[in-house]
C-alpha cells in the first residue's frame, strides 16, 4: 500500500488530535502540554497548506504551515509543523511529509520554512537538515515546560526559486 498525502479535511480531526497528543507526551515536540480543541487548533494553520499522510484508510502523520505573522512582509514566511503516528516512526513518513510541505508552499508563493525545535529532539533535527534547513540560532531557556526552562534551535529552509 503507497502513502498518499492529501489537503486535511476536517473529518481528520480526531486521528490527527491523536497524533498530536502522542508528540505532547514526548515533551520533545512543543510547548504545549494539552491539545486545544479543533476550533482553536484549526486556526493556527493556512487551510491550504495542511496535509494528512494516509496509508489504505489510515491517517499515520499530518503537518501543517503556520503563519509567523499577521504583517504583510511576512506573507511567504511560515512555521513547519510534522507530527507521525509513533507506529509509523522511520518508515518515511516525515520525509514524504516534508517534501510535499516544501514543493506545495514553493507553489504557494512561500519563500522561508521556519522551525524551532528541542535540541533533544534528533530526529527532526536531522529531517529538517535533509531537506535543506539550516540552522540559523539557538534560544536558550526560552520557555518552561513543566517547570523547566527548555532551548530551542531555529531552522530555516529558503526557496530557491520563490522570493528570488
Amino acid at each position: 500500500m503507497s502513502l498518499i498525502i492529501r489537503l486535511f479535511k476536517p473529518d481528520d480531526w480526531t486521528a490527527v488530535r491523536d497524533i498530536y497528543e502522542q508528540g505532547l507526551r514526548t515533551r520533545n515536540a512543543t510547548f504545549e502540554t494539552d491539545v486545544p480543541e479543533y476550533e482553536v487548533w484549526i486556526k493556527k494553520f493556512h487551510s491550504h497548506l495542511l496535509w494528512v499522510a494516509v496509508k489504505g484508510d489510515e491517517i499515520i502523520g499530518w503537518a501543517g504551515l503556520q503563519p509567523v505573522s499577521l504583517r504583510k512582509v511576512y506573507a511567504g514566511v511560515v512555521e513547519v509543523t510534522i507530527y507521525v503516528d509513533s507506529a509509523a516512526a522511520g518508515k518515511g513518513v516525515g520525509t514524504a511529509l516534508m517534501k510535499h510541505l516544501i514543493t506545495e508552499s514553493e507553489k504557494a508563493g512561500v519563500w522561508t520554512l521556519f522551525a524551532s525545535i528541542f535540541p533533544e529532539n534528533i530526529p527532526s533535527i536531522r529531517l529538517h537538515a535533509a531537506n535543506g534547513f539550516r540552522e540559523i540560532g539557538y534560544r536558550e531557556k526560552i520557555g518552561q515546560l513543566d517547570g523547566i526552562w527548555r532551548n530551542t534551535v531555529l531552522f530555516e529552509r529558503r526557496s530557491k526559486i520563490v522570493g528570488l
